[in-house]
């Protein structure tokens, strides 16, 4: 007879939601007002590649090496290069950074003699195509844009 009583009444249940109300007091919630306000990101985040760019020329400090496509596991990023007959220096002429592989693991940023290329902390990279995951020189230099949302 008691077990049929709880089972009319939901004893069970209501024993569960008691526990579960218990622990979610509204001083213990936390909830990220996430397009009006920003997270906070850890200091050491790897996120968007950027090519750095010299602030008095305004030219990238990529010297074309090619050594973090050769530093790259995933073998995402192709960088072409032409000789300067008249500096005898290579010039970059491309630089593609395919994102939509890539691992965040940095070692193209290491790799790098100039500090030409970093990860930035920028973590919205979504887009609606696969085309638009792969960044050209252009991109890389100006970095991805953030839609700021106002209410």
């Amino acid at each position: 007879m008691l077990t049929i009583l709880k089972k009319i009444f939901f004893v069970d249940l209501i024993r569960g939601l008691l526990v579960t109300f218990r622990y979610q007091h509204p001083k213990n919630i936390y909830t990220e007002q996430y397009p009006a306000e920003r997270p906070k990101i850890a200091e050491r985040y790897r996120g968007a590649p950027r090519l750095n760019i010299n602030p008095e020329t305004g030219e990238t400090l990529c010297i074309a090496c090619n050594l973090c496509a050769l530093a790259c596991p995933e073998q995402l990023i192709v960088v072409t290069s032409e000789r300067n007959e008249v500096t005898k220096r290579k010039e970059l002429t491309k630089f593609t950074y395919d994102l939509s592989r890539c691992m965040f693991c940095g070692l193209c940023e290491d790799a790098c003699p100039v500090d030409a290329l970093e990860l930035t902390q920028d973590f919205e990279l979504a887009s609606y195509t696969r085309e638009g995951a792969i960044w050209d020189r252009q991109m890389l230099e100006e970095g991805p844009k953030p839609i700021w949302y106002r209410y």
